[in-house]
């Protein structure tokens, strides 16, 4: 009965080559949907549940880049007035890397080029700033990153808090590192985050919906870069805070 059955369904297909393909493709579909989410999952999912729920959603968001052909580097979209902080940004040398093929979690393919000193430093960066003007922030999970990581707030009753600060979507958040690649998300001022994008050090954020100064920065490749985004970390502090850090 059973040998039967196959026998039917493998002379179906070699008649209908049509159908044949449908199902190869579907498989085949099928396969590679399994395996982007499981990477997907294994790699981390920032602040989105790592559920095929969440998954359907930051596929979603990726057709509708695609759609619209964002340019993450482009940087006419983003103000040339109003304040800057940073001094002096040097250019990034060489390439910039190469970035993960999910939308979300915005994040680079890992290089891990910091020594452990370095890459210490490096995450230590939201405790230290914090830590140098309690006054002036706090340090709690990272909302935009599911809790997964520390992040660096403003206190809401700084009585110099840029109004921006009280946007629904970041909500005083000023800056995180993603431990798994050691790239991180810094809340600049439109100037400084076109300085950060055409010098090499970053690029614009992935969803159109959050503020424009919320800015990729790429993972430092030694000491002497950790310290480059030690300065645009302070830069975004300062532009929330609307004091000099």
């Amino acid at each position: 009965m059973a040998e039967d059955m196959i026998q039917k369904v493998v002379s179906t297909l070699r008649a209908n080559p049509a159908l044949t393909g449908l199902i190869t493709t579907a498989a085949v579909g099928v396969a590679w949907t399994v395996n982007d989410f499981l990477e997907w999952k294994s790699f981390g999912t920032g602040g989105t549940p790592p559920t095929w729920a969440g998954y359907w959603k930051i596929t979603k968001l990726r057709v509708n880049a695609l759609l619209r052909g964002d340019d993450l580097l482009d940087t006419s979209v983003l103000s040339r007035s109003g304040p800057g902080y940073l001094v002096n940004l040097p250019r990034r040398s060489g390439s910039r890397p190469k970035l993960m093929p999910r939308i979300l979690p915005q994040r680079q393919v890992p290089e891990q080029m910091l020594s452990t000193a370095s890459r210490t430093q490096l995450h230590g960066l939201v405790t230290s700033i914090a830590a140098s003007r309690p006054d002036l922030f706090e340090v709690k999970p990272s909302h935009t990153e599911g809790k997964t990581t520390e992040g660096l707030y403003a206190r809401k009753d700084v009585e110099t808090l840029n109004p921006i600060a009280r946007d629904p979507v970041l909500d005083h958040e000023i800056a995180h590192s993603h431990p798994a690649e050691d790239s991180l998300h810094v809340w600049l001022s439109d100037r400084d985050a076109i300085d950060v994008i055409e010098k090499g050090w970053g690029q614009r954020f992935c969803l159109p919906f959050v503020k424009s100064g919320w800015t990729m920065v790429y993972a430092p490749r030694n000491l002497e870069e950790v310290q480059v985004v030690e300065s645009i970390v302070k830069a975004g502090a300062s532009f929330i805070t609307g004091t000099e850090v």
